[in-house]
């Protein structure tokens, strides 16, 4: 009969500790899914306090050019109304679509081609995107992980009694990727 009590009681402790390791893994998880989205944030922050002074420096040159300059300044604008974090993702890849049309517009114009504040600005966004990339790669492997353990089972049933819910990637739209940049002179 004891033994019986000792072998129930040992099975109640191995539950109990499978219970917490699996909630705690989730929650490392989650954690380092939010670590991962705060690095991007800063470099997509940097991006985005870059684009008024690009804005400015094409609109000296490129007068003519309006409608891709308002498309910039919207897409700028959809990030700050952005509610959610997946509403901010998809603004954040519509203000690269627009970049690429802003650059495309620049190679029209030898003299802003020319210009050093703007090949400085250029050589800023430059670098700040390549840390964009690199953050995304970090950020999509901590979703990718995270959203695992909160599907696989065994732990996709701690995950769904204490709420926690997968997370979207930070994909860049691949249509605007696949699209050749139109360059009219």
């Amino acid at each position: 009969m004891l033994t019986f009590f000792i072998i129930i009681l040992i099975i109640i402790v191995l539950i109990i500790g499978f219970l917490i390791s699996t909630y705690n893994g989730l929650v490392k998880s989650r954690n380092s899914v939010e670590e991962a989205f705060s690095t991007m944030d800063v470099y997509l922050k940097k991006r985005f306090d870059l684009i008024p002074n690009l804005v400015e420096a094409v609109k000296g040159y490129a007068t003519h050019e309006k409608e891709t300059l308002q498309a910039v300044i919207a897409a700028r604008g959809q990030i700050q109304s952005a509610g959610t974090q997946a509403e901010r993702l998809e603004a954040e890849n519509q203000l690269t679509g627009t970049l690429k049309s802003l650059f495309a517009v620049a190679e029209a114009y030898p003299d802003l081609k020319a210009n050093a504040g703007f090949i400085d600005l250029q050589q800023q966004l430059k670098k700040v995107e390549e840390d964009i990339a690199n953050s995304r790669k970090y950020y999509n492997g901590s979703v990718k992980a995270y959203n695992n353990k909160c599907q696989m089972f065994p732990s996709s049933f701690i995950a769904s009694v204490f709420h926690f819910e997968p997370r979207t990637m930070f994909e860049v739209s691949r249509e605007e990727e696949r699209e050749n940049v139109k360059v009219e002179f």
